[in-house]
């Protein structure tokens, strides 16, 4: 992976990147730019042209057309334009517009067919290029897409962290599982890193917190989707901030000095935020399983089945200490764990069979 002297040369830290999830008119793109051009942090405006859409009713961008508006902007505020790109048309049209920078989106990065179209189309061409993570958390697929966008001769490249798919339901549109763009920024040391915590948090309640826990990682910048009219916008309105709202959050934000070494990256700090990460993950797990346990405690009542199911204990029990050990845990220290957790799981349909009014 090349060394990407091009990012530092945009001169600040963290980079903030921001602009409207799709251009949807004229107006909507040159007051939202006007606005932006006034926060000395941003330096780059984007929006989505082309909108992929698996409902066909949903907006699915202004196509062509709006890249004209994008050049309007660089003429007006002199920011940097940039522009998602999902096939070699799209590639074609951003070039002969003069967008100055590419990010390729969860959904392409997912397909190794689409990359393979998108290096193609980028064969010997001088563009910078980001690219986000795939949907799912694969960071071999990642890395992929890197590296393919790379032997295409593409040395101007940067990663964009936008979280992963949940499977499951959370307080957050996407999880963050920040071991994996830190275990990508490990590998690659000279690889930027933006963060794009509109897509983790979904809505405007969260960016805050996560623009602060990606600065305190150390990542390079951050994307921010950010519109003149949020709320009359066409396309994902709960997570798009005004202006005046993302120059709140940039000055409340703390920058902090890295303690980086002459290898670029810090391992003991590293390996911390995985645990933090990870830890934070545990503890969602285990309220979820939790609230199973309550839900299985409606059930018991309903049925007047007793709290304590000794078969199912045995078998869940002995199914984990096995798991366990494979994965090399100690017996001892699975024994604990899966009694403390069927303790509070006793508790709580204690709690919910002998506390109904």
């Amino acid at each position: 992976m090349p060394i990407n002297e091009w990012f530092k040369k945009l001169n600040s830290r963290p980079i903030i990147i921001s602009g409207p999830s799709s251009a949807e008119s004229e107006e909507q793109v040159l007051k939202t730019a006007r606005e932006l051009k006034e926060i000395e942090q941003v330096k780059i405006f984007r929006s989505s042209i082309w909108k992929p859409r698996t409902n066909i009713n949903n907006f699915d961008g202004r196509g062509d057309n709006a890249l004209q508006w994008l050049n309007q902007v660089k003429l007006e505020t002199n920011l940097l334009t940039m522009v998602e790109v999902a096939s070699p048309k799209h590639v074609e049209m951003c070039l002969r517009h003069n967008v100055d920078i590419l990010w390729v989106g969860a959904e392409t990065t997912s397909n190794p067919f689409s990359i393979q179209e998108l290096a193609s189309a980028l064969q010997g061409m001088n563009v910078p290029v980001m690219i986000k993570n795939p949907l799912n958390p694969d960071i071999n697929l990642w890395i992929g897409a890197l590296k393919q966008i790379n032997k295409a001769g593409i040395s101007k490249l940067a990663a964009i962290h936008c979280g992963f798919y949940p499977f499951e339901q959370t307080s957050l549109r996407n999880i963050p599982k920040w071991e994996i763009p830190i275990e990508l920024k490990s590998r690659f040391h000279n690889l930027p890193m933006i963060c794009d915590p509109s897509h983790i948090a979904g809505n405007k309640e969260h960016i805050q917190q996560i623009s602060q826990k990606a600065l305190d990682l150390n990542m390079d910048g951050l994307m921010i989707e950010s519109n003149f009219s949020p709320e009359v916008d066409l396309s994902q309105t709960e997570q798009q901030i005004l202006p005046s709202e993302l120059n709140t959050i940039l000055n409340r934000l703390i920058c902090r000095l890295s303690i980086k070494d002459s290898e670029d990256y810090n391992p003991l700090g590293q390996y911390r935020n995985q645990i933090d990460s990870i830890d934070s993950q545990l503890i969602e797990l285990l309220a979820q399983r939790m609230n199973v346990v309550g839900e299985i405690g409606d059930y018991k009542l309903e049925q007047n089945l007793n709290i304590l199911q000794l078969k199912r204990w045995e078998k869940v029990r002995e199914q984990g200490t096995e798991l366990g050990k494979s994965l090399g845990l100690s017996e001892k220290f699975l024994t604990q764990l899966l009694r403390m957790i069927h303790k509070e799981a006793i508790l709580i349909q204690n709690d919910v069979m002998n506390n109904k009014e």
